[in-house]
């Protein structure tokens, strides 16, 4: 089983027995993969471009620290809070349609957030396109694997298909630079013409399929962990603002945990539940969601505060901040290509235990080498190579643990569970980052970032023993004869 193959929904149309082996790629077949590739490209492109362009945003539109987190928050929580149902809607109304709907939402809502001139106008497009993404993402893997036949034909896809979603995010940190010194809003206007094209080429392209003939949505757990996430994070971000004991944090912060049980509970009645949660009874299941938040949630959120502090407190310019990161991005990129093999040889286990010990590495060397003002060659550059090296083996590695040994028919339910805790584990430390920062008493330099950084070494951490130690325990067991 493929890591693309993990992806998709549970009524995915499969290519035939007889289709699989060698397969011709005409020259339709290449033109279906350049319009998956184009979104994926475009969905990495545009989270690392509007990265970089914050502190920008931030400037015109008066908006804090809290309020750019919500830019990045917003697309996450969206993206997270429906990626489960997203893959679903698209079995049930049919790949291609809901492809090319979700498509034309992020084109739409990409043009209004460059033309806004309010923050909160830009925050919703922001969530609008993380909607749009968890539509998009899990229907274009879908369509992948049923489009390529199983075997060399779907790995090759697989293989090209990862390495533009790497590059993207690579090509959006320069890109980025580049658009962000001309204004922050052509960060939001460059993608649409993209878009448009892939539009217009995945509706002339992409083959019709039929929906499958029966199943339902789970409308109630969607709306319920969605809702939930959204309100924990805005209690979170809120929290130092308002005081921890203030009524309208308490009661936000108690309406979140209602609605969070409520999914809980909806997930044991409905007939078609977002989520089984009997599905959690697997560790490596268990291990691999954790890890993902581990990886994710301190990631996002460093990069998250070097954009800032490069840009706000050594007044970098945008260009010159981006080059400063570009080699996690380039680690990561040109590694993807490479993961399965090692993960065919090493097994998942030993490579995220890898990537959690660089991730750590990299974030504790920030630490004990930053001071009041780190500079590029000893601290920044290092720590961005053990970042990237770490995300590199970790990513594709959970991928692949979190759908170890699951049958065919969950496939769908575990992958698209690990990414969406991913994507709300971003949200929820960077949340808490934030705080962190907004709150932090001594002024000047690096001093008020350092709270945060603590925050997320602790996180890495925290990943690295929850993967060593059953790594370890399991070594240690006799061999049987």
């Amino acid at each position: 089983m493929t890591i693309t193959e993990s992806l998709t929904g549970s009524g995915s149309v499969k290519p035939s027995a007889g289709a699989v082996g060698e397969q011709r790629w005409t020259l339709r077949l290449w033109g279906v993969l350049a319009v998956l590739c184009a979104v994926l490209f475009l969905d990495g492109l545009d989270v690392s471009m509007v990265g970089v362009a914050l502190p920008s945003i931030g400037a015109e539109l008066g908006l804090s620290t809290a309020g750019l987190q919500w830019i990045v928050n917003g697309y996450v929580l969206g993206y997270g809070g429906l990626l489960l149902l997203g893959g679903r809607t698209a079995d049930l109304f049919g790949r291609r349609r809901v492809f090319l709907i979700a498509l034309a939402v992020f084109t739409v809502a990409s043009l209004i957030g460059g033309l806004v001139d309010d923050g909160a106008l830009l925050i919703a497009t922001r969530f609008i396109k993380g909607l749009a993404a968890a539509f998009t993402a899990p229907t274009a893997m879908s369509i992948l694997t049923t489009t390529f036949a199983e075997g060399p034909a779907r790995n090759r896809a697989l293989s090209i298909f990862t390495v533009f979603g790497a590059s993207g995010y690579s090509s959006g940190l320069i890109l980025g630079g580049m658009l962000t010194s001309l204004g922050w809003r052509w960060t939001f206007l460059v993608p649409v013409p993209l878009a448009l094209a892939a539009l217009a080429a995945g509706y002339a392209l992409i083959p019709r399929d039929r929906p499958a003939a029966d199943g339902g949505h789970d409308l109630i757990g969607a709306t319920t962990l969605t809702a939930g996430m959204l309100l924990a994070v805005y209690a979170v971000v809120t929290a130092p603002e308002r005081g921890l004991l203030d009524p309208v944090t308490i009661g936000i912060a108690v309406l979140a945990v209602v609605l969070l049980i409520g999914f809980v509970v909806a997930e044991n009645r409905v007939r078609h539940p977002l989520v089984r949660l009997g599905i959690f009874r697997v560790g490596s299941i268990v291990r691999a969601n954790v890890s993902m938040i581990s990886l994710m949630g301190s990631y996002v959120s460093f990069q998250f505060m070097m954009t800032l502090y490069l840009q706000d407190v050594l007044h970098w310019e945008p260009l010159r901040m981006a080059l400063a990161l570009l080699p996690a991005g380039l680690l990561v990129a040109f590694s993807s290509p490479f993961m399965g093999r090692l993960i065919d040889r090493w097994g998942t286990a030993p490579l995220i235990v890898t990537a959690m010990v660089s991730l750590s590495a990299g974030y504790v060397w920030f630490l004990a080498t930053a001071g009041n003002r780190p500079g590029y060659l000893l601290t920044i550059l290092p720590a961005m190579l053990l970042l990237g090296g770490g995300f590199a083996f970790g990513f594709s590695s959970i991928m692949a643990q979190a759908t170890d040994g699951i049958d065919d028919s969950e496939q769908g339910l575990a992958s698209g569970l690990v990414q969406s805790s991913g994507q709300v584990g971003t949200a929820l430390v960077l949340a808490v980052v934030t705080a962190l920062v907004a709150t932090a008493t001594t002024a000047g330099g690096f001093a008020p970032f350092r709270p945060g950084v603590g925050l997320v070494t602790v996180v890495a951490v925290a990943g690295l023993v929850l993967n060593l130690v059953p790594l370890l325990l399991r070594r240690s067991q006799p061999r049987r004869a």
